[in-house]
């Protein structure tokens, strides 16, 4: 889940993973633009195996004139990208 906050400028982004501790969990998320730029990235320091789904939120993203959309791209610490991505249609 992801919602937008301030226009394009914020964006809280809900996780599911079954974190399983130190040695397996997301790690991050990025926010991607339509040519592949990472416009931002969201660390996440421990693992949120008691806390799920969690969210966090992202601040003062600059989006690139004209941008229509992001995808958001989880990142675990064992199986890297892949792990989940969502395409969001910015208002």
């Amino acid at each position: 889940m992801v919602s937008v906050r301030d226009g394009i400028h914020g964006f809280d982004v809900t996780v599911r993973h079954a974190d399983e501790g130190w040695d397996h969990y997301i790690d991050k998320w990025d926010l991607v633009g339509p040519d592949g730029a990472v416009l931002g990235t969201r660390e996440l320091l421990h693992p949120h195996q008691a806390e799920q789904p969690f969210t966090r939120l992202l601040r003062s993203v600059a989006i690139p004139a004209g941008g229509t959309r992001v995808v958001i791209c989880a990142h675990g610490s064992v199986h890297g990208y892949g792990v989940a991505e969502l395409t969001v249609e910015l208002p």
